[in-house]
């Protein structure tokens, strides 16, 4: 690499695409070489995954590829394991292939977050996530692979109605973003389905639980728009539990600490997100959180040659009155931030000094199902169809590349003028069972 400093970016999400793009456009090819690595040969736009399970989106559309889109960068398909920046090596295990040691100059920590979980009883062996396009995948072809399920049950014997219920009842945990967004677009698509294919089925007869320990959900939107959001699914048949936690979902049976229990097929957790775990495996300085304490201009705090950005990073807020307030974990501060950190990398390379990160609060925008939704920009607020549009509106113009644009713009047309695509591909997840049947 000769002279050239060398910036190593961990992680190719929000952060480390958006960070890449910025150093691609700001500095020149001979002024640095670019390392990205990530366990994932593309980054997820999360924000569209909801659509994508309920079909809205071709999943395809939803990531971006890393290599295609970070012409003049090195991507690596890979794990890095652990930093020791006092010496500036990484440890890195690509896929398939044997661990190598990667020498650095500067260092970009966006690893991101992964699911935050708590110790309840059968949470690893029934629970679903919902923060990679695998999952959206896999939780649509549960959903439906559930309505064909209770299509196919005949008979009115109490075994046979119970196994019915436990099929039609999906239960979502966490009622921030992921969780609200993902509920109400699946029982959108849930509740087409019944009524256009499953003749046998009343819509009526599903049951959708939304499972949150806190008294509100959506508070991204405000407490008013919160509790329209709240209004408005119970209104559609949804039952909301407020102030409410799970207390074990063992083989599928849950019990909620209100104490009501029922039988379940499909649980979904999407109760937050915690610092990736690999910045434990590094020398920098972490907060209690885990996350690594960062300034406003984005820079480790007291390490040189060190930036970090997105949910693994606890940056300032210095828009709070409060001097101990850090930027939250959303999609708008890692995509903001990931430009200021860009910007700032080439500054210091050429001499000059970085800028803090200050964001202006626009609002907030969500989806609860197609023409539905919920939004509060500016301070004023939006529900139903206004809302939804403005939703769709905001994440086109947020979605990486012009190509995914133009492909989810497509998606979104097609969607109009035809009627929603509602089959299952349940045999994605075992695609060699068969053929394995076969061979024996």
């Amino acid at each position: 690499m000769g002279n050239r400093p060398h910036i190593l970016i961990v992680g190719g999400g929000y952060v480390g695409l958006y960070t890449a793009l910025q150093l691609q456009k700001r500095l020149s090819r001979g002024e640095a070489d670019i390392t990205v690595v990530d366990p994932q040969a593309h980054m997820t736009y999360q924000p569209f995954l909801p659509e994508a399970a309920a079909g809205s989106v071709e999943p395809r559309h939803v990531v971006v590829p890393l290599r295609r889109t970070l012409k003049h960068c090195r991507v690596i398909t890979g794990s890095v394991t652990a930093v020791d920046h006092a010496r500036k090596v990484a440890s890195v295990l690509p896929f398939e292939a044997h661990p190598e040691r990667i020498d650095y100059d500067i260092l970009v920590m966006a690893a991101g977050s992964v699911a935050r979980t708590l110790p309840i009883p059968g949470l690893a062996e029934v629970g679903i996530g919902f923060k990679t396009i695998g999952e959206a995948i896999y939780l649509r072809n549960r959903v439906l692979s559930r309505l064909d399920v209770a299509a196919s049950l005949s008979g009115e014997d109490p075994e046979t109605q119970a196994q019915r219920r436990r099929a039609l009842t999906f239960t979502f945990i966490g009622g921030g973003y992921a969780g609200i967004e993902a509920l109400a677009e699946l029982e959108d698509m849930a509740r087409y389905a019944c009524r256009r294919y499953y003749r046998t089925l009343d819509a009526g007869s599903m049951r959708w639980v939304l499972v949150e320990a806190t008294g509100r959900i959506l508070p991204e939107v405000g407490v008013a728009m919160g509790a329209y959001t709240a209004r408005e699914l119970v209104r559609r048949g949804m039952d909301v539990r407020l102030n409410t936690k799970v207390n074990s979902m063992v083989g599928g049976h849950v019990v909620l600490s209100d104490g009501d229990e029922y039988d379940c097929d499909t649980i979904v957790w999407t109760a937050g997100v915690k610092a990736n775990p690999l910045l434990t495996h590094t020398d920098l300085p972490l907060d209690s959180k885990g996350r690594l304490e960062c300034t406003a201009e984005l820079q480790v705090r007291g390490v040189a040659d060190a930036w970090g950005a997105g949910d693994c990073a606890a940056v300032p807020d210095l828009t709070s009155s409060d001097p101990e307030a850090t930027c939250g974990p959303s999609a708008q501060h890692a995509v903001r931030q990931a430009r200021q950190l860009g910007d700032n990398i080439a500054q210091v390379l050429r001499g000059g000094r970085p800028s803090a990160y200050r964001h202006k609060y626009v609002g907030s925008v969500a989806s609860l199902g197609l023409y539905k939704g919920v939004a509060e920009v500016y301070g004023v607020k939006l529900t139903g169809f206004p809302a939804w549009f403005m939703h769709r509106t905001y994440h086109m113009s947020r979605v990486p590349t012009f190509n995914r644009k133009v492909r989810v713009l497509a998606d979104w047309t097609l969607a109009f003028l035809f009627r929603r695509d509602v089959i299952s591909l349940g045999q994605l997840q075992h695609p060699r069972e068969e053929f394995q049947e076969a061979a024996r």
